[in-house]
């Protein structure tokens, strides 16, 4: 998280994850992780854990590769800066992701046509049928709930239509794709695939620590949330769902936040981990 946006490290220009093959020197799976991440980018990683294993046919030209991902959260400022690597904000490769500031007009403007068009033209009544439910439950329509969970079946949403960059590269014909950067090979579906984990996460286990500084306010705390759902939180609910959960513990700091009276400064109970292992901590995600 950084200056209140969630992002993501990456490598060739922007289009890439870091990665690498798993070799015999390395003595585990996560020990080639961190190797080829740091080899890459310069960057330590802290906190990990296995995502998804991919193995589709076609990921990656015509070789089988199977690609084991891991989701990591770390903190921008660790890293040392070099032009082999950068940090790019998730909703420049999803921007109809984020729902904060209300619907971006990307999705009402551009993608609900296109994909009610693509629906509309199966020529099969049950393909068609099936097209418009799966639009409708993925992109909020018919007076549905927006679930931010559902970024992995968006985007696959919108491969099957041939409206990414992705799903038209080396075919002939196809729609010109919707905006969002492009990455090579699955790399945008395996990002897609770590924001939802992340997403789903952020409510049953005390995650979201792992991207806040040693101390914090919980207007902070609370915006840090919305910037990695892509929606806001109902303030009040949010604060007592804290406190409910003995989450924090305050430091005895202040700092002038906005212009009423100095935030209190907290940090995170390190013995919440150990005593939210088995029972979970949800942080809420009600709507504003």
């Amino acid at each position: 998280m950084t200056d209140g946006e969630p992002r993501v490290l990456t490598i060739g220009e922007a289009q890439a994850l870091p990665s690498g093959p798993f070799e015999l020197g390395h003595r585990s799976l996560q020990s080639g992780l961190r190797a080829w991440v740091e080899r890459q980018t310069g960057h330590p990683l802290g906190y990990i854990e296995q995502l998804y294993t991919f193995a589709d046919r076609d990921r990656t030209g015509d070789e089988r590769v199977i690609s084991i991902s891991y989701l990591g959260l770390t903190r921008e400022e660790q890293a040392d800066r070099s032009a082999a690597h950068s940090w790019r904000g998730w909703y420049d490769y999803f921007p109809w992701e984020d729902h904060r500031a209300g619907v971006p007009s990307i999705l009402r403007d551009i993608l609900v046509p296109r994909l009610s068009a693509w629906a509309d033209e199966a020529e099969d009544l049950g393909v068609r049928r099936d097209r418009r439910q799966r639009v409708a439950y993925a992109f909020d329509l018919d007076d549905r709930d927006w679930n931010e969970e559902l970024v992995l079946q968006r985007y696959e949403l919108l491969y099957e239509a041939t409206l990414v960059a992705e799903a038209t590269r080396g075919r002939d014909g196809g729609s010109p794709s919707v905006p969002g950067r492009p990455m090579i090979a699955d790399h945008r579906r395996i990002l897609a695939t770590g924001i939802a984990r992340l997403r789903t996460k952020i409510k049953y286990r005390p995650v979201v620590f792992e991207l806040m500084p040693p101390a914090f306010t919980l207007l902070q705390l609370q915006r840090t949330v919305e910037a990695l759902a892509g929606r806001l939180v109902h303030k009040q609910n949010f604060r007592r769902l804290i406190e409910q959960q003995d989450l924090v513990e305050e430091t005895g700091e202040t700092v002038s936040e906005t212009r009423g009276p100095p935030a209190k400064r907290f940090r995170f109970r390190q013995t919440v981990l150990a005593e939210r292992t088995v029972a979970g901590t949800k942080l809420p995600l009600s709507r504003a």
